[in-house]
């Protein structure tokens, strides 16, 4: 556990280093932007230590994972987002623990979401996933909506109950005109965070760029980053 820890520490420097240097360049001070940790496939005792690190803000991208794993950690200060596409059978289970799902992407999914917040007594964050990929359908390739279709659904989290309109979201999309353009993606979801602001002042968040484009992000004006290989390590295969 000793050498865990140390390898978390030392990754957790670097990360938060490579934060620091790019929020310099941005000219933008450094708690403007918070570091989300992705804890996927990594368990309890992982969570625990950066806990321990000084780490406040962790997210899953699946129920069945994030569910026991929170339950476990629930003694520490930590704030649980849900990043993954969501079923809505799994509503009532992530609204147990999750602070913020960063995965809004369709009108069902709003209206589940407010009835389970609303049932279990809690106000669960929201951000619209953008889908600067999205074709004819609407979507893109790992969920999200077409930037024509926030206003609507912002809209409806907004005035649904046990909800609350956070911001924005988007993954810079492996296809589609932003492909291999990450800073013109966070970019766009800048000017799309704007436009929204404009109508939900309060939804000031803005959740983009990952371990290998996080400097990117930053520069665009992100103020939330979601890293995990560079801080818990390159996951292992499943099976």
């Amino acid at each position: 556990m000793t050498d865990r820890r140390t390898e978390l520490a030392g990754n957790l420097a670097t990360v938060e280093e490579r934060i620091a240097r790019a929020c310099a360049a941005a000219g933008r001070a450094r708690d403007e932007v918070t570091l989300i940790v992705v804890t996927k496939t990594y368990p309890a005792s992982d969570v625990r230590i950066l806990a321990e690190l000084g780490v406040r803000h962790v997210a899953e991208n699946r129920d069945q994972d994030a569910a026991p794993k929170a339950a476990e950690c629930a003694d520490l200060p930590l704030k649980w987002h849900f990043v993954g596409q969501l079923q809505t059978n799994k509503v009532r289970s992530v609204v147990g623990y999750a602070d913020v799902v960063q995965s809004i992407d369709r009108d069902r999914l709003v209206t589940t979401l407010s009835k389970e917040a609303v049932r279990a007594g809690r106000e669960v964050g929201c951000l619209i996933q953008v889908a600067l990929d999205a074709g004819a359908s609407g979507r893109g390739e790992r969920g999200g909506v077409a930037p024509e279709g926030i206003e609507e659904l912002a809209d409806l989290v907004a005035r649904s109950p046990g909800l609350r309109l956070d911001g924005l979201m988007t993954v810079a999309p492996l296809t589609g005109e932003y492909a291999g353009r990450e800073q013109a993606a966070f970019e766009r979801l800048m000017d799309l965070s704007t436009d929204l602001r404009r109508v939900h002042p309060a939804a000031t968040m803005v959740s983009a760029g990952m371990s290998a484009d996080l400097e990117q992000a930053v520069a665009a004006g992100a103020t939330h980053v979601r890293v995990g290989t560079a801080v818990l390590g390159v996951r292992p295969r499943l099976g």
